[in-house]
């Protein structure tokens, strides 16, 4: 699964002749990569269409593996760019709650991902740790709060979702997002600037294309 218009685009121009159908989300197909034919499927972007598409994706095609590959916005100081961020735990922190606590809220939207399966060797580096998601990008006044409070190391926009769906439906899943761009105390290198996240998008998605055959070796054969 690819959740924004600027990653898909890049897996499209990575395989350009696989036939293209439709979903009610977007895109998707099927592509050779290494021994394996994996589905590559458009989900869309922001918490609402990626827990429905990552929903449909179960019901339609039962995968053995779930596999969300993307974009995040780094925490300055925590994370470096072009690094992977392996999700082990996923927070939907973007909750407001006026009548109570909103933590018990945020809490229950917290997933903790089951990675028993795959071990504790990967195919590439990887930093292991919390995403957090919200339909919004990330403030800089938020990033000391998520940082300690939920150990986050990065923020995207779906992750939370899908994790939680896929935990929902006892669905093996596994989130690689690598790093765009970083905010810290001077703001988003990417904020005003949307060519440079298009920019970084195309960069950061070759890069996880590219070593998908590694990924779904090691993941195929911890499933088998």
């Amino acid at each position: 699964m690819i959740s924004a218009n600027a990653e898909w685009g890049p897996v499209r121009r990575f395989f350009p002749q696989a036939p293209v159908a439709k979903s009610p989300f977007g895109e998707f197909f099927s592509a050779r990569v290494g021994a394996h034919a994996p589905l590559f499927v458009h989900g869309g972007w922001g918490k609402i269409d990626a827990a429905a598409s990552a929903q449909y994706v179960i019901d339609r095609w039962a995968p053995r593996l779930l596999l969300n590959l993307g974009t995040c916005g780094g925490m300055q100081g925590a994370v470096e760019r072009d690094q992977i961020v392996l999700a082990e735990r996923t927070v939907v922190y973007d909750i407001v709650e006026l009548m109570g606590d909103a933590e018990e809220a945020i809490s229950d939207y917290t997933t903790r991902i089951d990675l028993g399966w795959l071990g504790s060797k990967h195919p590439g580096p990887v930093v292991r740790s919390t995403l957090v998601s919200a339909d919004r990008d990330l403030a800089v006044a938020d990033i000391a709060r998520l940082r300690a409070k939920y150990g986050a190391v990065a923020a995207d926009w779906e992750s939370g979702a899908i994790a939680r769906v896929a935990a929902r439906n006892g669905q093996k899943v596994l989130i690689l997002r690598a790093v765009s761009d970083l905010v810290g105390s001077g703001g988003g290198e990417a904020y005003g600037q949307p060519g440079f996240f298009e920019r970084r998008s195309e960069e950061i998605m070759q890069g996880l294309l590219r070593s998908l055959p590694l990924w779904l070796d090691h993941c195929v054969g911890r499933l088998s």
